[in-house]
């Protein structure tokens, strides 16, 4: 069979799987999509061509090459096993292909599992945003043996701008946890930043000025100050409950390679603090707004607002 006709199955139609299978259908490849609570995704999907499947077993019984962009391992896990899942209906050389940012323990526990029933697992995380996902232009790290990543690489470039094989399974989301550390890094920074200039008498106006022309500005900084600088609450859609689950994955991985990771763990408490204080759902941009409460500041989109 060749790659051109191979089927292409999509579970996970959120804000970043909803573009990329669009991209995976508008390039021409035929697609499967399940059966998802965002009903207006499905349905927008199937009236462009798209089929729909009712459960995961469903989808690999129709595909050669599934994709998985869910919340975290334990919604993959659910899509994988048992007698409805991904596995249950899979022939020999089926492609899984987790976009999800994953636990590598689980990730390297299911392409086990996988690898005894003939199917491949493979891990392609993804970095940018929905953005990016609806222009087809993310960035992914795969992991993935030489002769499947060839196989699948002309699909992830129907969403990704930006490929990096990094080797076997698994080290793509080793990767993207490490990825995601440095980037709620700059968030938690950044945050604490902004109160601390605030409390001195600068305006958040005047901390843009300096830092956003600076060594310091990055595409990270630019979509985080959004929030900050204009209210924009769609710049940088990744919500705080996300970013503390993917740094307690990364201290898990952490903890298991005996490695000191003392600033990771501030990091996570950050996340992990606006989370419990019921803010879960909001983007990491407005952790600014949380840490500004800390300090007894309003929030920094309110000073921006007044200022304007």
């Amino acid at each position: 069979m060749s790659d051109q006709r191979a089927t292409i199955g999509f579970a996970g139609l959120g804000l970043m799987g909803r573009g990329m299978a669009r991209n995976i259908l508008a390039k021409g490849w035929p697609l499967v999509v399940l059966a998802h609570r965002r009903r207006e995704a499905v349905e927008q999907l199937t009236a462009q061509g798209a089929r729909e499947a009712g459960t995961a077993r469903e989808l690999a019984q129709a595909c050669d090459i599934v994709h998985l962009c869910v919340t975290g391992s334990p919604q993959v896990e659910s899509l994988v096993r048992g007698p409805d899942g991904l596995l249950a209906g899979a022939r020999p050389g089926l492609v899984i292909v987790d976009c999800s940012s994953s636990n590598p323990v689980s990730t390297l526990a299911l392409a086990d599992e996988a690898a005894a029933r003939g199917v491949h697992f493979v891990d392609a995380p993804l970095s940018r945003t929905p953005k990016e996902a609806e222009a087809g232009t993310l960035d992914t790290m795969v992991g993935a043996a030489p002769e499947v990543f060839a196989r699948i690489e002309p699909v992830l470039r129907c969403w990704a701008g930006h490929i990096v094989h990094l080797g076997p399974v698994g080290l793509g989301h080793k990767m993207k946890l490490i990825n995601n550390f440095v980037a709620m890094g700059y968030a938690a920074l950044f945050a604490e930043a902004l109160a601390i200039a605030r409390k001195a008498g600068l305006s958040i106006a005047q901390f843009h000025a300096v830092i956003g022309s600076g060594r310091m500005r990055s595409p990270f900084y630019d979509t985080f100050m959004q929030w900050s600088l204009a209210g924009d609450e769609n710049a940088h859609r990744f919500t705080i409950s996300n970013a503390h689950k993917d740094m307690r994955y990364l201290a898990a991985m952490a903890n298991e390679l005996g490695v000191v990771n003392t600033l990771q763990a501030q990091v996570k408490n950050s996340f992990a603090a606006m989370e419990a204080a019921g803010q879960g759902e909001r983007f990491v941009p407005m952790l600014a707004d949380f840490v500004a409460a800390l300090n007894a500041l309003p929030p920094a989109a309110q000073e921006s607002r007044s200022s304007a």
